[in-house]
Order: C-alpha cells, then structure tokens, then sequence
C-alpha cells in the first residue's frame, strides 16, 4: 500500500472532511459491519487525539486515544478499527505502535487502559497489554478490560 500517510489531530485540527472519513469509517466497521447500532458521536471525540491511516483521503485504520481521567483513570486508547479494503496490511500493528508511543510521548506514562473485544486478546497482549479478568458484553459482542504496566 503505497502512498499512505498517518495522522495525529486533535478535534480542533481535524478539518471537516477527515471528520467525515473518520465517522464514515467508524460507521462501516462498527455499526454496518459488526451490526451494532450504538452511539459513535459520545461525546468524547473533542477530548481526544485521533490518529488514522488514509490513502487517497479515505481512511484505513484508526484509533483515539485519551489522557488520563478522561475515560478510565488511567491513558486510554478506544474506537480501533482497520477498514475491509485495508485489513492484512499490519495497518493495526503500525496504528497501535504509534498509538502507544503518542500516549508515552504526550502523556508520559506507560499505563494504558482498553476495551478489547475477546477475539483481538492475543493483538493485543503483544503490545504488553494484559487480561484484567474484567470481562463483559457490549453490544452484543465480548469483550474485556486490558492493562498495559
């Protein structure tokens, strides 16, 4: 995948239409995709960093991520997606690395808190995360609490 540049904004630098590519590629994934009608716009977007993959301005992968005491007590990283037409491109691995090392850049801190759904555990605990044994239903869909020390 040539040609792929990787962002870092905060809801204030995000220009109309990277929010638009973000929401629509929040939709595909979460709500058409995985078939969960849930709330996307919660109220968060304008407390985070977002970071995303686009190519040809069409976003790839994406994720936020929250300073501490915004959603946990703890850093935060939520709404991870890779689109369909990006998928097995180690897009995710590239998005969570720098997701990562924006939170220790930015918020200096190593501890990071995430909601996985049970199928990406494995992802996850090879960026350090760990199974917190909080584990419970959203939408319909498994899911459990991760920490990263």
């Amino acid at each position: 995948m040539n040609n792929i540049i990787w962002k870092i904004k905060s809801f204030e630098e995000i220009t109309t239409s990277e929010l638009y590519e973000i929401i629509k590629a929040r939709v595909d994934v979460f709500v058409v995709e995985q078939d969960c009608p849930y709330h996307d716009l919660d109220g968060y977007d304008q407390q985070a960093m977002h970071i995303w993959a686009e190519q040809e301005n069409s976003v790839l992968a994406y994720c936020r991520i929250f300073n501490k005491g915004i959603k946990y007590p703890e850093t935060s990283i939520g709404r991870v997606l890779t689109t369909e037409k990006a998928r097995g491109k180690s897009l995710g691995k590239q998005l969570i690395q720098y997701a990562v090392e924006t939170i220790e850049n930015r918020f200096h801190t190593n501890e990071i808190r995430i909601s996985s759904q049970d199928y990406l555990l494995r992802f996850y605990s090879g960026f350090g995360f760990e199974d917190t044994g909080k584990k419970y239903l959203e939408d319909n869909i498994p899911h459990t609490e991760m920490f990263r020390k």
